[in-house]
């Protein structure tokens, strides 16, 4: 299988395309930055250096020729404001849904986030609201096309330790924190299971191992 991941360089991607890799697909990392080059190749990704935010469907579609899925991982990240969430994280992403669509390849995850939602409040955080609107307008418009097989993963606040390989995935899961190893995790099994195609899933630290738990998320929904 062939994976490509927009974001590519992110702490999530990185993970996600270590274990891909090391399980034999054929990983490529859609990067913005040439120096970043070195560290995907070192978790057995291919780099692919195209800034989102500078590209037009046709050139993104020509790198993802052949894919059998991709995978948005990317973000404006901290310290940028407000009009990079809309940029990076709302306008990269349906960017990327067009692209896909154009280059025929079905299979799209979105990782979104916990309250991601186009109406959100400002709040005491104006750029972190900003985030969230970005983020839901995202979902929202991946949630309206027809043409690709989708799942948007919420997870809620993100850590840094080795993962637990176990976690709770649903519609609804409550707030809660997940490790990034576990995000990548999940993914790579959302990858393998179509049947979680037209979800959109929070997840968070529990107690059901990840490949269980995207089964029976799957299974709920044939249910």
């Amino acid at each position: 299988m062939r994976i490509v991941i927009a974001g590519g360089h992110g702490k999530i991607a990185l993970r996600l395309e270590r274990r891909l890799s090391g399980r034999g697909d054929s990983v490529a990392g859609l990067v913005r930055n040439p120096a970043h080059a070195e560290d995907l190749l070192a978790v057995g990704a291919e780099p692919l250096v195209r800034d989102l935010e500078k590209s037009s469907v046709a050139e993104v579609a020509e790198l993802l020729t052949g894919a059998d899925a991709v995978v948005f991982a990317a973000g404006a990240g901290p310290g940028s404001g407000a009009a990079r969430k809309e940029t990076v994280d709302r306008d990269a992403a349906v960017l990327l849904a067009d692209a896909a669509e154009e280059a025929g390849v079905r299979r799209y995850l979105m990782i979104s986030s916990m309250g991601a939602d186009a109406r959100a409040a400002d709040g005491a955080d104006p750029v972190f609201g900003a985030y969230l609107r970005a983020k839901g307008a995202a979902d929202d418009a991946l949630r309206a096309r027809d043409g690709l097989a989708w799942t948007i993963l919420r997870p809620g606040r993100l850590t840094d330790g080795p993962g637990s390989g176990r976690v709770r995935l649903a519609r609804s899961t409550g707030r809660g924190e997940v490790d990034r190893e576990d995000v990548a995790a999940v993914l790579e099994s959302l990858l393998d299971e179509p049947g979680t195609a037209g979800l959109t899933l929070e997840l968070v630290s529990g107690d059901t191992p990840v490949a269980e738990a995207v089964a029976e998320a799957a299974a709920r929904e044939r249910d």
